[in-house]
């Protein structure tokens, strides 16, 4: 058995319910491997099924009803915070709200499964004004539903991840090496994506503050309203019609072409 085998069976019910607590608050931590792992070590008799769903789910909860009770009391700004962070913050806002408005609560038996949401559909059940006991309800359902799942794969491939263990201790540190390499270059990757994007709207693009002045200076503005429909109804601008981006082309011929044209997103 190999030093980290045997780390993960005297501490795999701490360290489990640590590092799912960790990553369920939001921190960029690759939980599914040790889930893997769990579950194939559960298949040996090393850890017991019980707890190490009973570990996982606990942390889930913890984690998940933290973000929940912060969205029901800061709203919007923790689904802006999270978003943020993201590095694709201008679609995050956007689409978490629109897949949490047309699925409702529903969407938490999913959102483990589906990176960004994960992250924010538990404040945003909170801001939305979900009840505690439906919350509870519908995210132990999709927690236990996403713990089983990659547990439940390690539990049935375990001669298949204990081969590809032995492989990794084999390899040794040139893996680790290739597997960061890797990571880093997808986030280097998105990150100039990004900012190829940010350059190519930079001239356009204007602030919130210099909108409300062109407002109130009274200039002749059309300001289309991209955001969801559960904030544009709860902060509307004055005038704006609100449109979803993906409509945009279709509903083209509504969009005046004898002024300037604002959009304004999340």
């Amino acid at each position: 058995m190999t030093h980290a085998a045997q780390f993960l069976v005297h501490y795999g019910y701490v360290l489990l319910f640590g590092w799912l607590l960790l990553e369920q608050g939001a921190l960029p931590l690759p939980s599914i491997p040790l889930l893997l792992a769990c579950g194939a070590l559960a298949r040996s008799g090393q850890l017991h099924p019980l707890l190490v769903v009973a570990s996982g789910l606990a942390a889930c909860l913890i984690a998940d009803n933290v973000w929940f009770q912060l969205g029901r009391r800061k709203g919007g700004k923790v689904l802006h915070f999270l978003c943020r962070i993201a590095l694709e913050p201008d679609s995050c806002v956007r689409q978490t709200e629109n897949a949490f408005q047309r699925y409702g609560v529903h969407s938490l038996l999913v959102s483990k499964f589906i990176p960004g949401l994960n992250a924010v559909a538990a404040p945003l059940a909170g801001s939305s004004g979900t009840g505690m006991a439906r919350f509870l309800i519908f995210d132990t359902a999709g927690a236990l539903l996403w713990i089983l799942a990659y547990t439940g794969l390690g539990y049935v491939f375990s001669d298949q991840i204990e081969i590809v263990g032995a492989y990794a201790v084999r390899t040794g540190s040139g893996l680790a090496i290739v597997t960061v390499a890797v990571v880093a270059g997808w986030v280097a990757w998105k990150y100039i994506q990004r900012q190829r994007f940010l350059k190519k709207i930079k001239v356009a693009r204007i602030t919130p503050q210099e909108l409300r002045e062109k407002l109130d200076a009274g200039e002749d503005v059309f300001v289309i309203d991209l955001r969801s429909e559960r904030e544009f109804e709860e902060d509307a601008i004055p005038g704006a019609m609100h449109m979803p981006a993906n409509q945009l082309a279709e509903r083209n011929s509504a969009i005046p072409r004898d002024r300037d044209v604002i959009l304004f997103c999340s």
